[in-house]
């Protein structure tokens, strides 16, 4: 009974032990590459970011090569960088090619640009090899920039500039589109302020040189090298077509105010005849009670018949007067034969 249960520990141990030399197997080949390189790496560091759910062979690989070109990185700070979200080898990749190229660039800063979500490699890239953008960007659908001269001339303007990235200003700087706009509005400024387009086609280079001297890259991430004209193209005669289309709307306006007026008068000349029917109207009631009058005038001994006939007599006399000096009398007549 006694041997049955130290074979059993015995087999435990064996079991225990073999799990052991397996786990331990699979960061042998880290350890012994990180050793003969000179980035000394120990076994149960490597244990130890198994645990810490970080990449092992991502860490010993940028330790070998950050050792390699002389730079003094230790474990823990990548696996700091790895844990926080960094992108490791882009880092060491940079902070080398910084250092080749004698650009001070600590591992710090390095980290900040990183996490910053900026790609650190590019950035050192361009700091060496500065990079050329197109003003304005033809992958927002735009392909010139657009600007009219005080003459109403319409010019078509395609920029080049030439940019370095400033590495102390990559955290918090500007990207390219800050850039890509200052230069266009610059462009735009420039072109507007010229007396006639012809003064622009003649000189593109002062342009270039206005929109350089106004300090275009404050608080961007770049630094500007260069600005220069790719092209120039004569757009159309805004001038004359914001003219004429001012024109047109004077032309509607005026015929609109003429339309009101009409209006106007034709109201005006219907509330004059219907006043004139009104009148009209009341001299008809005068009139009918003029008989009545002289009815009146006669009943009560007002009037007497040879009155009434000299009247009437009077009144002939008037209108023969008038049918020869061609006058219309039907109106004037009185009394009520």
């Amino acid at each position: 009974m006694g041997d049955a249960i130290l074979w059993i520990i015995l087999g435990i141990a064996g079991l225990v032990l073999l799990f052991l030399f397996f786990f331990i197997l699979q960061f042998l080949n880290l350890y012994i590459q990180a050793l003969f390189s000179g980035a000394k790496v120990g076994i149960f560091e490597l244990i130890g970011m198994k645990f810490r759910k970080v990449d092992p062979r991502t860490i010993v690989y940028s330790r070998i090569r950050a050792v390699k070109a002389s730079l003094n990185l230790s474990t823990n700070q990548l696996e700091t960088h790895y844990l926080a979200g960094g992108r490791v080898p882009s880092v060491i990749n940079a902070l080398i090619a910084a250092d080749r190229a004698k650009i001070s660039l600590p591992w710090d800063t390095a980290c900040a640009i990183d996490l910053a979500g900026r790609d650190i490699l590019d950035a050192v890239q361009t700091s060496v090899n500065p990079k050329v953008i197109d003003v304005p960007n033809p992958k927002l659908g735009r392909p010139t920039v657009d600007a009219v001269a005080k003459d109403g001339i319409q010019l078509k303007a395609r920029a080049r500039v030439t940019v370095r990235a400033n590495i102390e200003r990559l955290v918090g700087g500007a990207t390219e589109e800050t850039i890509v706009a200052r230069v266009g509005e610059g462009v735009v400024s420039t072109i507007g302020s010229s007396e006639t387009h012809a003064n622009v086609l003649e000189n593109p280079d002062r342009i270039s040189k206005t929109v350089l001297q106004r300090g275009l890259d404050a608080g961007t991430a770049f630094e500007i090298l260069s600005i220069d004209i790719a092209d120039i193209d004569v757009g159309e005669n805004i001038g004359a077509k914001l003219q004429a289309d001012q024109a047109e709307a004077d032309k509607k306006r005026f015929q609109a105010e003429a339309e009101k007026r009409r209006a106007m008068a034709m109201a005006q000349e219907q509330e004059f005849r219907a006043e004139e029917q009104k009148n009209r109207a009341l001299v008809v009631l005068a009139e009918a009670e003029v008989p009545k009058a002289m009815a009146d005038a006669f009943r009560n001994g007002n009037l007497g018949i040879m009155d009434y006939y000299r009247m009437k007599n009077m009144v002939a006399d008037t209108d023969m007067r008038n049918t020869i000096a061609g006058k219309d009398t039907t109106s004037d007549s009185v009394g009520p034969g």
